[in-house]
């Protein structure tokens, strides 16, 4: 699996003031998946996102990476596993301003001490459409153009993973089906492994399955989901288990 978690639990604050945000929650992520994480305001969903990412330490629990134990790294190998394994793109997309397209895709790269291949770069902008666009700076580009380059960057160091947290929040429906198309693209041509956390029931859609967390814990997953199927599922209990009596 290229990631994996087992009864992973995080906890914040002690005694009385001791809130749950992951109570043991297990799951797996296979190469060349899409998965899309779901659930409501304080669900636990972005805590799942940066334990599973390597950003939070769980708790308790083990979380594993390419079958690499997060919580037995030091702080220097978990920086550089993050920087040459995993992958980020954030709603807000987090270019450096002054850079240009090319300069940005390239960060990662350059911060894992690596020199940029041109060809490797220039290939993986193209993917993301934008090779008309490679010298122009950010505040040069429309909010979906700004996005692909930071779907570009995350895939330069050719990731095991791609976490992905509400990537088409800030853009709208045909800008979000561009780049939710591009992800998709990424897991079925180069067998991209993909994580999303989103709340919007078409963004899920483009998944291979859908986990549905509240309070913490995995309450319903769903395979080959339409966003028929997962509107429905919200308009439900999230406790409930699909198929169960609400």
């Amino acid at each position: 699996m290229t990631v994996q978690l087992k009864d992973v639990r995080k906890t914040y604050g002690k005694g009385d003031a001791t809130v749950i945000a992951l109570d043991g929650v297990s799951t797996d992520f296979a190469p060349g998946s899409f998965t899309a994480v779901m659930g409501p305001s304080g669900s636990g969903k972005s805590t799942f996102l940066q334990c599973a990412a390597g950003l939070d330490r769980p708790t308790s629990g083990t979380v594993t990476v390419e079958g690499h134990d997060l919580g037995s790294m030091n702080v220097t190998e978990l920086t550089k596993l993050r920087r040459e394994r995993v992958g980020f793109v954030f709603q807000s997309f987090n270019l450096l301003p002054a850079l240009t397209v090319e300069q940005n895709v390239a960060l990662p790269l350059r911060f894992a001490g690596k020199r940029p291949d041109r060809r490797h770069l220039a290939a993986v902008i193209d993917r993301v459409g934008l090779t008309d666009r490679a010298k122009h700076r950010p505040a040069q580009l429309s909010g979906g153009q700004q996005q692909r380059v930071a779907i570009a960057r995350a895939l330069a160091t050719r990731p095991a993973v791609l976490f992905a947290d509400e990537p088409t929040g800030a853009l709208d429906t045909h800008t979000a089906t561009e780049v939710l198309g591009l992800m998709r693209q990424a897991v079925r041509e180069t067998g991209q492994t993909v994580v999303m956390v989103t709340h919007d029931p078409v963004a899920a859609s483009y998944a291979d399955r859908v986990l549905f967390l509240a309070d913490g814990r995995i309450a319903d997953a769903m395979d080959a989901p339409t966003a028929e199927r997962v509107a429905e599922r919200m308009t439900r209990p999230w406790h409930t288990p699909m198929g169960a009596a609400a």
